[in-house]
């Protein structure tokens, strides 16, 4: 079933379709969720607002754009919303950071997915919203000053520190991974 007959059978109230709807998105859509939220049960919360929401909004899908880019947009604005219920977005955090080295390349290919995922979840909230927002979802800095209601520098900064933090933590992986015993570095599974 493509997404303009699964979306025209939601549209006529179609409980099944709304199952395969959900079922097709929900993985990917948790995804997304989970990136702005630290914890597991906010991240599907936020993912269940956003379908209830999909489905309620269905009519004002226009099939512009993709239907999956259409859904991800809401998604990101309930996590949004849940991180403003949940987690204070302080984006004035860490000001020492200037002069950030170079991280080996090395460091990145030792690193998986759920490494970097880590990494990400473990930024300051505001931080971690703003590069999520630009460097993944690919909004300007002027959307997501909008969005968060700051400044387009304080976007810039935001994302700035963010990529500074994350290559401190990068270069702080390869130095450990360099560092251990053949051994040690085969017990970790990070290979």
């Amino acid at each position: 079933m493509t997404d303009a007959d699964l979306i025209a059978a939601c549209r006529q109230g179609s409980g099944r379709a709304q199952k395969l709807l959900y079922e097709r998105f929900a993985g990917m859509m948790l995804g997304v969720c989970i990136r702005y939220l630290r914890r597991r049960e906010d991240a599907e919360e936020a993912m269940l607002g956003g379908f209830a929401k999909v489905f309620r909004a269905l009519d004002q899908y226009r099939h512009e754009g993709s239907f999956e880019g259409w859904i991800r947009r809401i998604m990101v604005n309930e996590a949004l919303g849940q991180l403003r219920r949940k987690e204070p977005l302080h984006l004035a955090i860490d000001d020492m950071v200037t002069d950030v080295p170079a991280t080996a390349a090395e460091a990145e290919s030792n690193l998986n997915a759920a490494d970097l995922l880590a990494l990400l979840a473990d930024l300051p909230a505001g931080y971690r919203t703003v590069f999520n927002l630009y460097a993944l979802e690919g909004y300007s800095h002027p959307e997501i000053a909008e969005l968060l209601g700051i400044s387009e520098g304080t976007s810039k900064s935001q994302l700035s520190k963010a990529r500074a933090m994350l290559q401190r933590r990068l270069a702080a992986v390869s130095l450990s991974t360099s560092t251990s015993s053949p051994k040690e570095y085969y017990a970790t599974g990070r290979y």
